[in-house]
């Protein structure tokens, strides 16, 4: 979320996401004035992080807590899902990270024999997954899941495999870019979702006191 204003752009990828591809992202970003970023939210991009750090020191790096319970069932047997994943819900949904640390510690005691990797995931993400236990229910609805973003990608891949081949990189983004536009043509679905926001909004408001400007149209 940006506290200057919302911005939409495609970058074409090189087949690489690593920091130094992230940095010339959010340079690029930067430079056209988005000022400062409060929260990014991701599931474990590599260099991510980093780049973002060295661009907006004070933005928040949040773990997708949905990504990293699908993470927790790769390393588990799918009889286990359902048990593990009602585990794990007193971790995430803890009222701050003292008690999280706690659910997690049972979570632990009960499962890490069995799924040590399971733990060693957790372990690894918990810097960037306690955030989330800081803020406001309404915040933590909004940050919880990236999966608004992946609807959208898989719309874009939908459309990029319906043309197969394309001459050129231009040809490429301009199909990209019409399928983000078939999104929403009317801007109804804009509307609806500004609705949706105004809650998030204040306590966004409230959690960064000063960094928070509405966004030109």
């Amino acid at each position: 979320m940006s506290a200057a204003r919302l911005t939409r752009d495609i970058w074409a990828g090189d087949g690489g996401e690593g920091a130094k591809y992230w940095l010339s992202v959010f340079t690029d970003l930067k430079n056209r004035g988005v000022d400062d970023v409060l929260m990014l939210v991701c599931d474990g991009l590599k260099g991510l992080p980093e780049a973002v750090e060295t661009v907006w020191p004070r933005t928040i790096v949040q773990t997708c807590v949905v990504h990293l319970l699908r993470n927790s069932f790769r390393h588990a047997a799918r009889q286990d899902w359902d048990k593990v994943a009602k585990a794990l819900k007193p971790v995430y949904t803890a009222p701050s990270e003292a008690a999280a640390t706690e659910r997690f510690s049972e979570f632990q005691e009960a499962w890490g024999k069995k799924y040590p990797a399971v733990i060693r995931l957790w372990e690894n993400a918990w810097a960037e997954f306690v955030p989330f236990l800081s803020f406001d229910v309404e915040i933590r609805k909004v940050i919880c899941s990236t999966n608004a973003i992946e609807s959208v990608n898989a719309r874009i891949r939908k459309a990029v495999r319906a043309r197969g081949h394309f001459p050129n990189e231009a040809a490429a983004m301009k199909r990209v870019y019409m399928a983000m536009m078939s999104l929403d043509p009317t801007g109804k679905g804009r509307k609806r979702w500004t609705m949706r926001w105004k809650a998030p909004l204040n306590a966004f408001q409230i959690a960064f006191e000063g960094r928070l400007t509405p966004a030109a149209n």
